[in-house]
C-alpha cells in the first residue's frame, strides 16, 4: 500500500511578494526601454533634425549638372571657323512602350538599323533603369529625321533628342591650327582630377584634344550650370525645383585669315610641306597651314579603326603638324648669319672674295662645293645673298666658329619654343659644342660648323620658328611674340530692378606680348642685311627675282634648297634618280612691302621632284602676298629697274615724294 500524498499548504504572501518584485522589475525594464526610445526620438527630431533633414532631402532632391555651350572660333574678319551644330539622335524610353523588341524591329526597318545594332540595344537595356532614354542611333541624318518624324505616331515612347555637338566648317583647312574636340577619355578625367576641375566638367562630354581647341579648353568651355529636381525612391524625376543656367564659353577671335588658308591649301596641292604668314607689326598669325591635313570633324563624333589606321598609316602623315616641325633652314637663315658676321666685325658690306666653285678647310683635302660648279667671282655681302653663294658662307662660317653662331641664332628664337598658342610646337634643334656633347657624346668637328654655315648638319628650324626670326629682323630687334588669339568676346546677362535681364557682349583684345630687343653694336647692319634680301627678290640675276617679277608691292625674301641625305663628294645630286623620300626640301623666306613689312612669309616644301627654293618655295609665298595685297600698289622710295616697267616713268615722278604705303 501507497502512503498517503503530503498536502502542502500555499504561503500566499510569499508568492505575492515574489509577483510584486518580478512587476517591479517588468516595469524598470520598460522605463528603460521607453527612456531609451524617447532619447532617439528626441535625437532624431531635436537634435540631429538639421543633419537627418538634409540626408532625406538629398535622397529626394538631386542636383544635376548641366553642361555650358562650348564658345566660337571666328576668323580676324568674322568668318565662323568652329560652331556647335545640333545633332539628332533617336531614343526610346522602355517602360512606355507596350512590346519592345516589336518596335526596335519595325524602327530599324524604317531607318535601316543592322541586326548587331539591335543586339547591342537589347543587351544594354538589361543594366538600365526602365524609365531612362536608351539611345537607338547617335547621329541621325536630316532624311531619317524627316522620315521618322513622319511615323513618329505609329511609335509612342521613341522620340528625338537634339544636342549640340562641334563641327568644323572648313574642315581640313583649319585642323592644325584650331584642332578638335573629342569624348573625354579616362587620361582626361585622371588630368580633370588632378587639377581640381572635375566639377565644372562634371556634364560635359568632350574636351580639346589638339590646336587651340585644348591650348584654350577653359575659356572656351565656360562654368557648369544645375538643375534641381526632385525624384522618388526608384530615380524617376518628379518635378524641377529650380534651375541655374550654365555660364557659356567665351567666343574667340583669331588673327587667322581664312582666305589666305584656301590659298595656301591650294598652292601647296599635291605636295608636303607648311607655310606659315605672320603680320610682323604684333605677330598675329595670319596664315598657318600644313599640307596634308585631315577633317576634324571625324574625331568629334569617334573616328573608326579603320579610319585612325589609314591616317596613322599614311606615307603622306598627314597627322603631322608640319608648321611646327623642325626643318633644315638652307640658306633662307644666310641673311643672319651675315648679320652675324658684320657684329663680330668678321666682314664688311664691301669685303669681297673670290669663289672659285668650292672651298676647303686650312690642312683638308675635301672640297665644300658651291651649288654653281664654276663659283660666283667676286662675291661681297650683298651679291652673297643675292647669288645665295655657299662658299662666301663656308668661310664666314668658319672664322665666327660653332659657338658665335649658335649664341647669336638663340637670340632669334631658334631651339626654343616662340611661344606660339598650341601646344604641339617643336623647339627643334640649334646644334652647339654643348649640345652635340650632350646629345651623341661625340667632340664638335670643323666640317659641321662649314654644314651649319649653309643651313645643314643637325640644324633644324620649324616653319614658325623661320617666320619669327625673319618678322624680328624686319623689326629690328624687336621681337612680338606669334600668337593665334586675337580678342575674347564673353555674353551676359545683365538686368536693372524693374526690367528685364538684357544681353551684354564684351570683348576684350589680348594683349601683344614682347620680349626684350635684340641690340646690336651697329644699327646699320640691319639695313645692310635687309637690302641685301630686296635685292635677292628686285634685282635682275638673283635667286628670287622671276617669283615676284611684276608683283605691284615691293617684297624682299632668301630662297634655300635643303638636302636630306648625304651626297658623296664626287657625286651629283640628280632628283630624278633620287628617291623620293631623299630629294631635296625647298625652303623660302619673304616679307613685304620692303620699307614697312605688314607680313612675313616662311615655305617649306618636302622633297621636290625639279629646281629648290627659287622655283617650288618662291612662287607660293607669292600666291600668298598677292592675295594678302590684292590690287594694292605698294612701292618703295628707294626705286628699283623692276620698278619702272611696271609702273611706268610717270607714277615713279608722282610718288617720288612719297612714303611706301597704300595706293
Amino acid at each position: 500500500m501507497h502512503a498517503p500524498k503530503r498536502v502542502v499548504i500555499r504561503n500566499h504572501t510569499s508568492e505575492a511578494n515574489l509577483f510584486a518584485r518580478r512587476a517591479f522589475i517588468t516595469l524598470l525594464g520598460v522605463i528603460f526601454i521607453l527612456l531609451i526610445l524617447f532619447n532617439n526620438i528626441y535625437e532624431l527630431e531635436i537634435s540631429s533634425y538639421e543633419k537627418y533633414q538634409t540626408r532625406s532631402n538629398s535622397n529626394r532632391i538631386k542636383l544635376l549638372p548641366v553642361a555650358p555651350n562650348r564658345g566660337l572660333i571666328y576668323d580676324r574678319n568674322g568668318v565662323l571657323l568652329a560652331e556647335n551644330k545640333p545633332i539628332y539622335s533617336l531614343e526610346v524610353i522602355p517602360e512606355q512602350v507596350d512590346d519592345l523588341e516589336k518596335t526596335v524591329k519595325e524602327v530599324s526597318q524604317l531607318l535601316e538599323i543592322s541586326d548587331e545594332k539591335q543586339a547591342k540595344l537589347f543587351k544594354s537595356l538589361r543594366s538600365k533603369r526602365r524609365f531612362k532614354p536608351l539611345e537607338l542611333i547617335s547621329r541621325l541624318s536630316d532624311q531619317q529625321v524627316a522620315l521618322f518624324s513622319v511615323n513618329q505616331h505609329k511609335y509612342p515612347g521613341v522620340f528625338i533628342d537634339a544636342r549640340l555637338k562641334r563641327y568644323y566648317p572648313f574642315a581640313d583647312l583649319t585642323t592644325h591650327s584650331l584642332g578638335y574636340v573629342a569624348r573625354i577619355n579616362r587620361r582626361d578625367a585622371i588630368k580633370l582630377e588632378e587639377q581640381g576641375k572635375e566639377e565644372n566638367y562634371a556634364a560635359t562630354r568632350n574636351i580639346g584634344k589638339l590646336g587651340l581647341e585644348k591650348f584654350y579648353q577653359d575659356i572656351l568651355h565656360g562654368t557648369i550650370g544645375n538643375q534641381e529636381v526632385e525624384i522618388n525612391n526608384q530615380g524617376r524625376i518628379i518635378r524641377t525645383l529650380n534651375f541655374t543656367p550654365p555660364v557659356p564659353g567665351k567666343d574667340l577671335t583669331l588673327t587667322l585669315d581664312i582666305e589666305l588658308q584656301m590659298i595656301a591649301k591650294r598652292a601647296l596641292s599635291g605636295k608636303r610641306g607648311a607655310i606659315v604668314a605672320i603680320d610682323p607689326r604684333d605677330g598675329g598669325v595670319l596664315a598657318m597651314y600644313s599640307n596634308p591635313s585631315f577633317d576634324g570633324n571625324l574625331f568629334v563624333h569617334g573616328i573608326s579603326s579603320k579610319n585612325y589606321k589609314k591616317l596613322l598609316s599614311s606615307y603622306d602623315r598627314p597627322l603631322v603638324n608640319r608648321t611646327v616641325q623642325g626643318y633644315p633652314p638652307a640658306s633662307t637663315i644666310k641673311p643672319l648669319l651675315a648679320l652675324t658676321g658684320l657684329e663680330e666685325e668678321l666682314i664688311t658690306p664691301e669685303e669681297e672674295m673670290y669663289d672659285p666653285g668650292f672651298y676647303q678647310l686650312p690642312g683638308i683635302e675635301t672640297k665644300r662645293r658651291d651649288w654653281k660648279k664654276w663659283g660666283h667671282g667676286r662675291v661681297n655681302l650683298s651679291k652673297s645673298l643675292e647669288q645665295s653663294c655657299n662658299v662666301y658662307y663656308y668661310r664666314l662660317s668658319y672664322k665666327l666658329g660653332i659657338t658665335r653662331i649658335a649664341r647669336m641664332m638663340e637670340k632669334f628664337g631658334f631651339g626654343e619654343y616662340t611661344g606660339l598658342d598650341i601646344y604641339e610646337e617643336n623647339r627643334a634643334i640649334m646644334p652647339s659644342i654643348e649640345w652635340k656633347q650632350a646629345r651623341y657624346n661625340q667632340p664638335w668637328y670643323g666640317g659641321e660648323t662649314l654644314s651649319v654655315g649653309i643651313g645643314q648638319s643637325y640644324w633644324t628650324v620649324t616653319p614658325v620658328q623661320l617666320a619669327q626670326a625673319m618678322s624680328i629682323l624686319v623689326n629690328q630687334g624687336q621681337i612680338k611674340v606669334p600668337h593665334l588669339l586675337k580678342a575674347t568676346t564673353e555674353t551676359s546677362l545683365t538686368s536693372t530692378e524693374g526690367e528685364e535681364p538684357k544681353r551684354v557682349v564684351t570683348s576684350l583684345e589680348m594683349p601683344i606680348d614682347e620680349k626684350p630687343p635684340i641690340q646690336l653694336k651697329n644699327n646699320k647692319n640691319w639695313e645692310i642685311v635687309l637690302d641685301g634680301m630686296h635685292n635677292t627678290v628686285q634685282k635682275e640675276g638673283a635667286t628670287g627675282y622671276n617669283a615676284f617679277k611684276g608683283s605691284k608691292y615691293d617684297a624682299a625674301g632668301k630662297t634655300g634648297s635643303a638636302q636630306t641625305a648625304n651626297i658623296a663628294q664626287d657625286e651629283k645630286y640628280d632628283a630624278e634618280t633620287t628617291q623620293e623620300n631623299q630629294r631635296d626640301n625647298a625652303m623660302f623666306v619673304a616679307f613685304a612691302p620692303y620699307e614697312n613689312p605688314e607680313i612675313v612669309v616662311a615655305v617649306a616644301i618636302e622633297n621636290v621632284a625639279k629646281g629648290g627654293g627659287a622655283t617650288n618655295a618662291a612662287p607660293v609665298a607669292r600666291q600668298i602676298m598677292d592675295q594678302y595685297f590684292g590690287n594694292r600698289v605698294i612701292v618703295s622710295k628707294n626705286k628699283h629697274p623692276h620698278h619702272k616697267e611696271i609702273y611706268g616713268e610717270q607714277y615713279l615722278d608722282d610718288n617720288k615724294d612719297k612714303k611706301s604705303g597704300n595706293n
